[in-house]
Parts: C-alpha cells; structure tokens; sequence
C-alpha cells in the first residue's frame, strides 16, 4: 500500500512514521526542506515540493498512490486546495486534517472522503480517561456502537465468565482479554477466544463490544 502524507506538523509527522512501521510505503511531503530533512531516513520517500502544482504532483508519482492525507495544518487554504488537486488527479482515497468541525464540513464538501481532527478526538479521549480511569482505550464501531478496552472491576476478580455473564447482565459481549505477566519481562497473555470457565484475575484488561450506554454501566458496575 502506497499512502503520501502532505504536511509534516506534529500530526502528519507522527503519521507517516506509525504508517511506515506498519508497512506502508509512505511518501512525506512537505514545503519546508528542514522537515524533511528531519525524516527522511523513517519513510521510503521524502519530497521537499509544493503539494498544489499539479505537474510536481504528478512527476512525483503522488497520483499513483492508493490514498494521501492532507495535513497542512497551519494554513487551511492550501489543504483545502490539496483536497481538490488530489482528486482531480485521481487518488481514489483523500483523508484531510480539519481544525474543527466546520473546516470538516468544507473539506467534505470538496472532495474529502474522510475527515480526521486529531485535537478534538484527543480531547474527547482525554475526557473518557478522566472520567473513567479504567477505561483504557475505545474505539467507535458506528455511532452509538463501540469497542473498548476496560480494566476489569474489582469485583470481577475470581469470578468465571459465565458467572459474570457479561451479555446477560451488561448487554456487551467479551472479544478478548489481556492479562499482565507475572513477570516484566514477559509480554501480556492475550485471550482471544474466551470461555466461560476462564476466571478473570485482578488487573485484566476486557475488549468488549455493545451499546456505549451498556458499557458504561459496565464500567460503573457496583461490587458483585
């Protein structure tokens, strides 16, 4: 999979570096020569070029690439610009970086077919987190529907699944869990396919899927 990341700020920066460790050939452009400096030895392209002529696009080979990210951050114009050129070369997949949600709505109206705005997902993670410290990480399946990574509670220790009976009770149901080793030199013991003989220890981590309403309750559920 080829993926360029227009803009290397703090976001477009931390994105092209997670998605060549992923794999991915990536292409980081940007306009300013220190920044690409900076990582070229990550990635298995770095281009100093202005990513709105179209002609440096395409000498490039940034029309071949099976999606590109727009994450000029500091001047809006330009990415949206960006949005435009690139699929009017045809990149089948534009994903743009939006400041807040009426920047989204524009990028949206011209060409993006997704929108990310990493500040304000960061935001409402950091809320969760501080709302819920055992809640260890989420993700939205659609909305209203979610997956998340919660600390097992307390009176959960001991207890075999099907004395839990997470659907049941909660409505959610258990992908997985995570268990700390023992020892710190020891990767996590994943369960992915639980049982209802398994019994949770202190300090599993569940995956579990289902309405955020009834994973909140979950998170909230009183000693057993």
């Amino acid at each position: 999979m080829k993926v360029a990341v227009v803009g290397l700020g703090l976001f477009g920066r931390s994105l092209a570096v997670n998605l060549a460790k992923a794999g991915v050939e990536v292409y980081a452009v940007d306009s300013k020569l220190e920044l690409i400096d900076d990582i070229r030895d990550e990635v298995a392209v770095a281009v100093q070029m202005d990513a709105t002529d179209e002609r440096e696009l395409r000498a490039q080979g940034i029309h071949e690439m099976d999606a590109l990210v727009a994450s000029i951050g500091d001047d809006f114009e330009t990415n949206q610009l960006l949005v435009l050129m690139a699929k009017k070369i045809g990149i089948k997949r534009v994903i743009a970086r939006a400041p807040s949600p009426v920047h989204a709505r524009i990028l949206k109206l011209v060409g993006a077919d997704e929108v990310v705005m990493p500040e304000e997902q960061a935001a409402a993670e950091c809320a969760r987190h501080i709302r819920q410290p055992s809640l260890k990480g989420y993700f939205e399946l659609i909305e209203g529907y979610s997956v998340a990574e919660i600390e097992a509670p307390e009176s959960f220790t001991g207890k075999s699944l099907a004395e839990l009976d997470l659907k049941k009770r909660f409505r959610v149901n258990l992908v997985a869990y995570r268990r700390p080793s023992s020892d710190p030199g020891l990767p996590a013991r994943i369960n992915a396919v639980p049982m209802g003989n398994d019994r949770l220890h202190k300090g599993d981590v569940l995956a579990v899927a289902g309405r955020d309403e009834d994973i909140q309750r979950l998170l909230s559920a009183p000693p057993t």
